[in-house]
């Protein structure tokens, strides 16, 4: 028997290369967002703050989202905001809070690859690569939900998965405990959560009735799930109490979507546009995990919790396109038909499942799953293509909605289907090919290569999307506090002509004072307000014009006419 000081040098090794490797990819994310201090994307990210402030324990300001949306991530980034003075240290601890949740997924990935049979070596190289891919790392660089999704739906993946397997009666149930906690949390974080919570309600149920896992570890799963959706229900009723907005029209959408006959084309078109995105992507490593765990669904020689486990991804990836594509309204733009950010959160599951399927299956195989995957891709985009038509060419192009195509195509002015679906054809093509000349021997290598190709795709578009996209929007947040002498305690009222992307920024920025929205011409300003921001007139007229009617204890102090402004103060 080996002395006890060699086994737990063995125990503790592959624990510090892991922890080694989640502080590289904590510092790697933590270099792409240092030039970050302020809001960009309006108004999710002011809204998600909003409610955040609120929970650190600060007064109620305006929802720019306008309805109370999920708290689980404000809840999560809240004592960031309690530990900062001021909206750019707040701002900066928010970075750093999703850094270290969103670098989770390397050690998460390294466990998934593990029990898919990967050995150490190469699953910590492909495990890397996971974490470093762009829809990953891309949106833990803004104050918005996706930063936590991608790794908590790759935690309840490796739960439910757990619960499946062959083992302890205890270990199973501790499994279950964590598939219902995970999907409660994922309710409380976003709409999608909704989904995750369906498809475990309906494991946990099918395999209780069946009787394929131990009765009291099921059990443990179902009160986990239920104890997590009640509490998301009370985050959501207790922040409701505290704002007066409306409710969200999020599920009368997501029906019309999908019960009505004239849009069920739309809907349709939308879900292949955004499954093609989430397999190009992930440069249809992603689609063969797809089609991998399709064909694992009727092949019996594979373990039970592989194919159950398989086919939720699916139904997942699936459900949540068709639940997005149903509930947006039509905004003009070319993300109406291909996006991004919904399916990203299943880009950690799938990736860890196309390179298992990459190493374990036989050349024959490998190719035709990739032949299949191929021809998916293709399929989706004709269909989406035909179905747009010429919204794809005429509509609203915004990089930041269509960052890793745009890449794919080194075009980041308009959507380029054909090109980056061949871009993502030939990376799978070659990944393909090397593997199937070298064996497993080349795992390592290809590990390494993907790595490194993610990694140079990360800092890419950061520099081309991310940065560009934060500094454009420099002025409407922390300029134009500079400007207009705005103090973070002042209570400020934002008149509805206001630029709206300005409006949504300052409820974060006016960081312990409140705002409102307001038209003092016809709404009552409130009593506690001291500040008003408000448009210019017509040229050649006073500020003053605008509001004539003003009463005299309000006076302008400063305005911008080239930025159509005037700031007001109580005296």
């Amino acid at each position: 028997m080996p002395p006890r000081t060699t086994i737990r040098t063995a125990a503790t090794r592959p624990a510090a290369v892991l922890l080694a490797g989640y502080l590289a990819e904590l510092l790697f994310r933590l270099a792409l967002v240092r030039q970050m201090s302020f809001p960009s994307v309006h108004p999710d990210e002011d809204s998600y703050l909003a409610l955040a402030r609120v929970l650190a324990g600060g007064s109620a300001t305006e929802i720019p989202v306008g309805v109370v949306v999920p708290g689980g991530y404000p809840l999560l980034i809240s004592p960031a905001l309690r530990l900062a003075d001021d909206p750019v240290t707040a701002y900066r601890l928010v970075m750093g809070v999703n850094a270290a949740v969103n670098a989770l997924v390397l050690p998460l990935a390294y466990v998934a690859l593990r029990r898919l049979g990967l050995d150490r070596r190469p699953g910590y190289l492909f495990a890397a690569a996971t974490a470093l891919l762009p829809p990953v790392v891309f949106y833990s660089q803004f104050a918005m939900t996706d930063a936590v999704l991608p790794v908590l739906v790759l935690a309840w993946l490796l739960c439910l998965h757990g619960w499946l397997a062959d083992g302890p009666p205890r270990r199973r149930a501790w499994h279950a405990a964590g598939a219902g906690a995970s999907a409660g949390y994922a309710m409380a974080v976003h709409d999608r959560g909704g989904v995750v919570v369906a498809l475990t309600a309906a494991v946990l149920l099918g395999v209780l009735v069946l009787r394929r896992a131990p009765w009291r570890a099921t059990a443990a799963g179902l009160a986990t799930l239920g104890l997590g959706v009640l509490g998301a229900e009370l985050l959501a009723a207790w922040l409701h109490a505290r704002f007066t907005v409306q409710d969200s029209a999020v599920g009368s959408l997501l029906w019309q979507g999908l019960t009505d006959p004239a849009l069920a084309g739309r809907t349709l078109a939308r879900t292949a546009g955004q499954t093609w995105y989430f397999i190009t992507s992930t440069w249809g490593i992603g689609g063969v995990a797809v089609v991998a765990c399709l064909y694992a669904l009727f092949d019996r020689r594979l373990p039970r919790a592989s194919r159950i486990t398989g086919g939720v991804l699916v139904a997942l990836l699936f459900g949540t396109a068709l639940a997005s594509a149903a509930a947006l309204p039509p905004d003009g733009r070319v993300d109406d038909w291909v996006y991004a950010r919904y399916t990203s959160c299943l880009v950690p599951a799938a990736f860890v499942t196309g390179v298992a399927v990459l190493a374990g299956y036989r050349r024959r195989a490998l190719r035709r799953a990739a032949a299949v995957t191929a021809g998916l891709v293709l399929l989706l985009a004709v269909g989406v293509t035909l179905a747009a038509g010429a919204e794809l060419r005429t509509s609203n192009f915004i990089p930041w909605s269509l960052p890793d195509v745009s890449f794919l195509a080194s075009d980041w002015g308009r959507l380029d289907m054909p090109r980056a679906s061949a871009a993502a054809l030939v990376v799978l093509g070659g990944v393909v090919l090397l593997r199937g000349a070298g064996g497993r021997r080349v795992l390592g290598a290809l590990g390494v290569s993907l790595a490194l190709f993610a990694a140079f795709a990360t800092v890419t578009i950061t520099a081309q999307v991310a940065r560009p996209h934060s500094a454009g929007r420099e002025g409407l947040a922390t300029g134009f506090t500079r400007a207009s002498g705005i103090d973070q305690d002042d209570d400020v009222v934002f008149a509805w002509d206001v630029d709206w992307s300005l409006r949504a920024a300052q409820t974060f920025e006016v960081y312990r004072g409140r705002v409102w929205f307001r038209d003092p011409r016809w709404q009552p300003v409130p009593a506690e307000a001291n500040v008003m921001v408000l448009p210019l007139p017509e040229a050649g007229r006073p500020p003053e014009a605008y509001w004539p009617d003003h009463p005299a204890d309000w006076y302008v102090e400063r305005f911008d006419a080239q930025q159509n402004w005037a700031v007001w103060h109580r005296r």
